[in-house]
C-alpha cells in the first residue's frame, strides 16, 4: 500500500496542520510516512502545500511529485495540482472556493463543499478537517478512528469541545462520495 498526497491552498487554511495530522494518524496504524512542507511567500494568505506518504513499506523520498490524491482547497492549487495528479487517482476539490471544473477526465473527483459544512458547524478553521474525513473515506488509506485519535497527539492544546467539533467535521467530511 502506497499512497503519495498533495494538500495545497492559501496559508491560513490549514494545509500544513492537515498534513501533519495525516501523518501522525498513519504512524499511529503502524505504517510509514513522510510529510514535507512547502511555504509560499507568505505564511498566511501566501502559498501553502505540502507532500505526505503514507505506505506499508519503507518511504524513499518526502516529496510527492504525482501524487495518488491531491486536495485542493483554492482555485490556484487546482491549476497547479491537476495535471500532477496520476492518471486513475483522486483529486479532492473544495466546491466552496473553486469555481472551476477539473478538466481531465483519467481521474475521480470527489467535490466537498468543505468550507460551507464547516460554517454549518460554526467555525470556519474545521475546514481543513472536513477534507481530511473525505480523504479518509474515500482512500480507505487510514482509517478515520485514526485521525480521530491523532487530533489530540497533534493538537495538544485544543480544548475537548474543539477536538470535539474537529470529530464531527471529519464525521461529515466522510460522508462525500465520488461522484
Amino acid at each position: 500500500m502506497y499512497q503519495g498526497i498533495r494538500i495545497s491552498g492559501f496559508g491560513g487554511q490549514g494545509v500544513i496542520s492537515a498534513g501533519v495530522l495525516l501523518a501522525q494518524a498513519g504512524m499511529m496504524e503502524g505504517k510509514e510516512v513522510s510529510f514535507f512542507p512547502s511555504y509560499g511567500a507568505e505564511m498566511r494568505g501566501g502559498t501553502a502545500n505540502c507532500s505526505v506518504v503514507i505506505s506499508s513499506d519503507e518511504v524513499s523520498t518526502p516529496i510527492v511529485s504525482t501524487p495518488d490524491t491531491a486536495i485542493v482547497f483554492n482555485e490556484p492549487s487546482l491549476a497547479k495540482f491537476e495535471p500532477m495528479l496520476k492518471p486513475g487517482g483522486l483529486l479532492i476539490v473544495n466546491t466552496s472556493l473553486v469555481n472551476s471544473k477539473p478538466t481531465r477526465k483519467d481521474i475521480k473527483v470527489l467535490n466537498v463543499p468543505c468550507n460551507e459544512v464547516a460554517g454549518e458547524l460554526g467555525n470556519a478553521k474545521v475546514m481543513n478537517m472536513v477534507a481530511m474525513g473525505a480523504f479518509a473515506a474515500a482512500t480507505g488509506a487510514m482509517s478515520l478512528d485514526a485521525i480521530v485519535k491523532a487530533l489530540p497527539v497533534v493538537y495538544k492544546k485544543l480544548k475537548p469541545q474543539v477536538i470535539e467539533l474537529n470529530v464531527k467535521a471529519l464525521k461529515r467530511g466522510a460522508e462525500f462520495k465520488i461522484g
